[in-house]
């Protein structure tokens, strides 16, 4: 971090006295510490400039302008949240940042076989760039976060688990015979959507509409609205134990597909079944992430400064 001021010249003489110590027998050597200052004020100027300052040794990684450190005992969730770019980072090695998000970056890399350094360095990365505007979820209102959750997930799941159970019917029907796992793929599909559709009613009914009027009470500045269920909690609560059971079934999927691995015998219709279901479990991640890491928080933060 660059510092300015008074706040450079200890940085420097630690910097100095670090540099010395590699000489112990010069020292004393006025025109060597002459040079090694130079150095080490030059060393001081080049890591203020950089970017990220990482501590490798400390497993850190801070980032300009953020209000976090990643180390490795952050959770999965507050990295997610705080830089909604490595979201695709942790899709990509399968660590997962929506319903198992209250993992340690430690302990998810153990689990999905990554190594802690060269995940911190990919991180260092990706959460240089600055997130979308579909990303930047933190600072839309809540009624336009709602908006973006139903017409782009919500709309785009339904489409997906009925285009899926007929997709699987149709590929147990012709292929069942030599691929007997075939027979829970379809099970599994058939309890996803069964926990699905349900679910996202009961959002679109009942939690979203109140979380509408939660934050229009706070705008017009009027009293928290009553709610049939007690505490916007409650329900948040059902949402997310919900969210739970979809991201069981989710890995089950994956575990029995092999991670979605088509056999050397699979047909067009096979293929797109396993691309189809890659495809709703990357949609319903990001999905899930939406709601359970920055919408339901918010909600819930709305709620209680209306109370207070």
């Amino acid at each position: 971090m660059k510092k300015s001021g008074r706040g450079a010249a200890p940085a420097v003489a630690k910097r100095e006295r670090a540099l010395l110590a590699l000489l112990p027998d010069c020292s004393d050597c006025e025109f060597l510490r002459c040079r090694w200052q130079k150095l080490a004020i030059k060393i001081e100027q080049h890591t203020a400039s950089l970017p990220f300052e990482r501590a490798f040794c400390a497993g850190t990684l801070l980032a300009p302008g953020r209000n976090m450190t990643i180390t490795a005992n952050a959770t999965v969730r507050e990295v997610a949240t705080e830089f909604p770019q490595s979201t695709q980072l942790f899709e990509k090695l399968n660590i997962d940042y929506c319903c198992g998000g209250n993992k340690l970056i430690a302990e998810a890399c153990a689990s999905a076989g990554v190594d802690v350094g060269s995940l911190m360095e990919m991180l260092a990365e990706v959460t240089q760039s600055s997130p979308s505007d579909a990303q930047n979820a933190h600072n839309v209102p809540l009624s336009e976060l709602i908006t973006h959750i139903v017409d782009t997930h919500h709309v785009f799941t339904k489409s997906a688990i009925d285009r899926l159970e007929l997709l699987a019917g149709k590929v147990l029907a012709a292929h069942g015979g030599n691929h007997p796992e075939l027979v829970q793929l379809n099970e599994l599909v058939a309890r996803l959507a069964a926990d699905l559709r349900p679910h996202m009613f009961k959002e679109e009914q009942i939690l979203f509409p109140y979380i509408v009027a939660l934050e229009d009470a706070a705008d017009k500045k009027r009293a928290v609205p009553f709610a049939p269920f007690g505490t916007v909690n409650n329900p948040i609560r059902m949402m997310m134990r919900e969210h739970d059971i979809a991201g069981e079934i989710l890995r089950e999927l994956r575990a029995l597909t092999s991670g979605f691995k088509v056999p050397a015998d699979a047909c067009i219709s096979y293929q797109t079944l396993y691309q189809a279901l890659e495809d709703l479990e990357k949609d319903l991640h990001q999905h899930i992430h939406l709601e359970n890491n920055i919408l339901f928080p918010r909600a819930l933060d709305q709620e209680k400064a209306l109370s207070q």
